[in-house]
């Protein structure tokens, strides 16, 4: 996967180097090359934003050095690339966006500052545009960084287990089911006998029912969008009775 972006503040994105985008990078099955706007200015002073036409808040950032960067990354992209632009006003990234964008192989993540970017970029060099979430930013940094994380763990060889992908929580539309480790009793705790049961079928059972029922607590606007097999409805609705006994309990105490 190569990613360009588009930043001010390149030294940023060295938060790359850590983790499994890090060892990504180093097994060169990630690339992330960086441009700086002021880097194509043509004024002593480098100036890469202004006041906005008509009037208002803030400052806009320019369209010339933003359109040489782009073009500077385009030349140096393996092969043609998508240019994203990091915008609140863009559509939600989710899991799915991550796998459609890993098939691209290029992307130029443009991230913004200020106000935001002069619309003619936009409108003449970004062919997508996506959001993290209804929140702003005081960049486009963290997002592009968020979006670079979120794809690279899906980049065959980039996770140990591979296996562990396809079990993260919302890959198949639930949140995950409840992790156990070492020791046994914690504080009086003790981690489900299922678990400990070595009976393979009944444990995938309980984290199916678990990752049901946890996406039934924590975001049911996720549940509504699922379709449900009748296997799946039938443990939805055990883990339901099961939480409502427990919930009596709690009241009577």
């Amino acid at each position: 996967m190569w990613c360009g972006v588009i930043t001010l503040f390149p030294e940023m994105l060295a938060a790359l180097q850590y983790g499994i985008t890090g060892k990504a990078i180093k097994k060169q099955l990630l690339n992330v090359v960086c441009w700086n706007p002021r880097d194509f200015t043509q004024d002593k002073h480098n100036t890469v934003d202004d006041n906005p036409y008509g009037g208002g808040a803030g400052m806009v950032m320019m369209a010339p050095s933003l359109c040489a960067a782009i073009a500077a990354a385009r030349q140096t992209a393996p092969q043609p690339p998508t240019v994203i632009y990091l915008s609140p006003q863009g559509k939600s990234f989710q899991q799915k966006t991550a796998e459609i964008l890993l098939e691209k192989k290029a992307l130029i993540l443009l991230a913004g500052r200020y106000e935001g970017i002069d619309e003619r970029v936009i409108s003449q060099q970004v062919d997508e545009e996506w959001s993290i979430g209804d929140y702003v930013l005081s960049g486009g940094e963290l997002a592009a960084m968020v979006m670079i994380d979120v794809i690279t763990r899906l980049i065959p060889g980039t996770v140990g287990d591979e296996d562990s992908i396809t079990q993260e929580s919302l890959t198949s539309g639930l949140l995950k089911y409840p992790q156990y480790t070492r020791p046994e009793d914690f504080q009086g705790a003790r981690v489900p006998d299922v678990l400990l049961s070595g009976n393979h079928a009944a444990i995938a059972r309980w984290r199916l029912k678990q990752a049901l029922g946890r996406t039934w607590l924590k975001r049911p606007d996720l549940l509504a969008k699922k379709p449900l097999s009748n296997q799946e409805l039938e443990l939805l609705m055990e883990f339901v009775a099961e939480q409502t006994e427990i919930d009596r309990g709690t009241d009577n105490e």
